[in-house]
């Protein structure tokens, strides 16, 4: 009688097994092993790359300001302008973009010019104060074929100071987490973060109308939950040339790499707009299924996960028993003598084109060699099963435990106990 009731178990157990069990109808069991990949689809680490110096995101400082249009000067050209015993106005600084300065306020216009009383119109577009000195001295005395309107030998004074800087305005639009706070009725403040729809409309001064200045003024370097570059946008889209007037600047690079950034590609002007852009997109994240669940999961931007780690990320069943507890549960081991690890993972890993190849790692061997570890890129897909021997035994343990092998030992003994009747 037992021997009949054990047949039967066997067959309905390979019954079960030939209809269908996860680990032997795995259909990407037959994968190439993570040691005879070559080293192009293995990927270089991600800590290799290296930040670029911030002072490439600033523009080099002039060793005196050189004027364009937007700039206003405070003048004083007595004859011309002004007079000996005139009170001129004064101007003391009020913002970042304005100094203190003695004379009459004359905007340099949109042609980098300057108009003067009875003097032609001055071209002041690239010159420095002390130039724009001497060619109102130049063209007052004569020197340039107009009329002599002061005496060279005997100068009144002339004074070109700026008093305003020119300034530029910039949009920069950031899709990182940011901090903000909001007024709320009563006065109180209420503090946060948000992490889309953060705009920021800033006025840059000449000088300053670079990359690193808008950064900082609009919440600092981009945070980790954004990707390793800055795309700016200038001019008018081109629906013929999408890229047209879009340049990306890398934040981190290879040792080997050439940064191929010059002062005209960081330097910011009206209307551009500075964006930072979020991560979380399919080309940042890696997958699981199988017996670590169907589930997604954010690469980290600045170092890399190996396979193992990315199955710790995900709450896998590793080195346990094929035990989960993924879920609430009141015990942390399971019950009996356990059953075999999970220790097949195929890594999914696309080529491009529409191709991919299938990678296999033994995850017992992993534990104890790191050179098994493959790396996650983005866009691996990770499948976790069992193998087919171990599947065979966690049946076998779950269907026939102990308990129940001694209960039916004692329930045949009884049997023949009371019917007499010996096996």
């Amino acid at each position: 009688m037992l021997v009949r009731r054990t047949g039967i178990a066997a067959a309905l157990a390979l019954i079960a097994v030939s209809m269908g069990c996860a680990s032997i109808s795995n259909p990407v069991a037959d994968a190439v092993p993570v040691r005879r990949l070559p080293a192009e689809v293995l990927g270089r680490p991600r800590t290799d790359l290296k930040p670029i110096p911030l002072t490439t995101l600033r523009q080099r400082q002039a060793d005196v300001y050189l004027l364009d249009r937007g700039d206003v000067l405070a003048i004083v050209a007595d004859k011309i302008l002004t007079e000996e015993n005139m009170q001129l106005p004064v101007r003391l600084p009020e913002g970042s973009n304005t100094v203190g300065a003695i004379g009459v306020p004359i905007p340099v216009n949109e042609k980098g010019q300057i108009s003067l009383p009875r003097l032609p119109a001055l071209d002041v577009k690239g010159k420095t104060l002390s130039e724009v000195e001497q060619l109102i001295f130049d063209e007052a005395s004569g020197k340039n074929g107009g009329p002599e309107l002061i005496n060279p030998k005997n100068p009144p004074r002339i004074s070109v100071q700026i008093l305003q800087k020119r300034s530029y305005t910039i949009t920069v639009e950031r899709q990182d987490i940011a901090p903000f706070n909001t007024l709320q009725g009563g006065g109180n403040i209420i503090q946060g973060t948000s992490k889309r729809g953060n705009s920021f409309t800033v006025r840059l001064t000449a000088g300053e109308n670079d990359v690193l200045h808008a950064l900082n003024l609009t919440g600092g370097m981009p945070g980790l939950d954004s990707k390793n570059e800055l795309v700016i946008e200038r001019g008018t889209y081109d629906p013929k040339n999408p890229d047209k007037g879009r340049f990306k600047i890398p934040l981190r690079i290879y040792p080997e790499q050439d940064l191929k950034l010059c002062e005209s590609d960081i330097v910011l002007k009206d209307g551009d707009v500075l964006r930072i852009e979020a991560r979380d997109t399919d080309s940042d994240v890696f997958y699981t299924v199988g017996v670590a669940g169907s589930r997604q999961f954010p690469l980290p931007r600045d170092y890399d996960l190996d396979v193992l780690s990315a199955l710790i990320v995900a709450g896998a069943p590793i080195a346990n028993g094929g035990f989960t507890q993924n879920a609430f549960v009141p015990n942390a081991i399971n019950s009996g003598l356990g059953t075999p690890s999970p220790s097949l993972v195929v890594v999914l890993r696309p080529l491009g084109n529409g191709r991919q190849i299938p990678i296999r790692v033994d995850l017992a061997r992993a534990l104890k060699d790191p050179r098994e570890r493959l790396r996650v890129l983005a866009g691996d897909v990770i499948v976790l099963q069992e193998r087919p021997g171990d599947a065979v035994a966690r049946y076998f343990s779950q269907t026939f435990r102990f308990g129940t092998a001694v209960d039916t030992i004692r329930s045949e003994s009884l049997n023949q106990t009371l019917t007499g009747v010996s096996p």
